[in-house]
């Protein structure tokens, strides 16, 4: 049945990245740490989104923003370093708290933040901290679109670049959680992610159709309410585990 349930989530959640370029990876997230121990949540999220951002760039390729995914590397490489140094894995109800709360920043007032990933500085922020709070909470699609809200490109060239940088960060990702997960002996067997492999592609090839019928307008309004919606009910949820009226 759990196998079943994640490749449901998978194809269901692949579409909805391949509209808005976010979203579909939060709610992966927690349907996975539903159903798996942390670490196998963090692996098999990150391999699914890697195939499903990575097949979304190739999507969109012409409309990447290179200079930017590259610099942006800067970032996520320091990033990585500086998480080889550490050891850390949230408890499930403060996972889905964090997951709760990461919708927050699309939230924070314009004059209180204001990033533009093209310009290099902002990039390199992007990375580091992108990366970072992937690792830490398994998503990060909010914090990325912070950088990205105020950047002069249109949709499609945002979900391109958003989607390439992603496949970065889902990478750091899994080299970070996948031993833990397999001294576990937690993650699904194999099968299941070859299976879920084909599906995120068939999902975001669908949510790309879907994009090229949007306004840049419609567009952003969605992606806010949509994961901010998401964010509260993981709050309700890792709440209700806390206080042990349900596991």
């Amino acid at each position: 049945m759990s196998g079943l349930i994640i490749l449901t989530g998978v194809f269901v959640t692949a579409f909805i990245s391949g509209v808005f370029g976010m979203a579909g990876g939060l709610i992966l997230m927690g349907i996975l740490a539903l159903v798996l121990p942390v670490s196998a949540a963090m692996v098999v999220h990150g391999v699914v989104q890697s195939v499903s951002n990575g097949w979304r760039a190739i999507l969109h390729a012409r409309w990447i923003d290179w200079r930017i995914l590259g610099i942006y590397l800067f970032g996520s490489g320091a990033a990585a370093a500086l998480l080889v140094l550490a050891t850390f894995e949230l408890s499930k109800p403060w996972l889905f708290i964090v997951l709760g709360l990461v919708p927050g920043v699309i939230w924070l007032p314009r004059r209180w933040v204001h990033f533009d990933a093209a310009r290099p500085s902002h990039a390199v922020a992007c990375g580091f901290t992108v990366t970072g709070l992937n690792v830490v909470a398994g998503v990060s699609g909010p914090l990325l679109d912070v950088f990205f809200a105020d950047t002069e490109r249109d949709r499609r060239c945002i979900v391109a670049t958003k989607a390439a940088t992603q496949v970065v960060s889902h990478a750091v990702k899994i080299a970070y959680y996948v031993l833990p997960a397999l001294a576990a002996e937690s993650l699904p067997q194999a099968q299941w992610l070859l299976v879920a492999a084909p599906l995120a592609i068939i999902g975001t090839t669908l949510g790309a159709r879907f994009l090229a019928m949007m306004s840049d307008i419609q567009f952003r309004q969605w992606t806010k309410w949509i994961v901010s919606a998401i964010g509260l009910v993981y709050i309700a949820r890792g709440l209700i585990i806390l206080t042990g009226v349900a596991p």
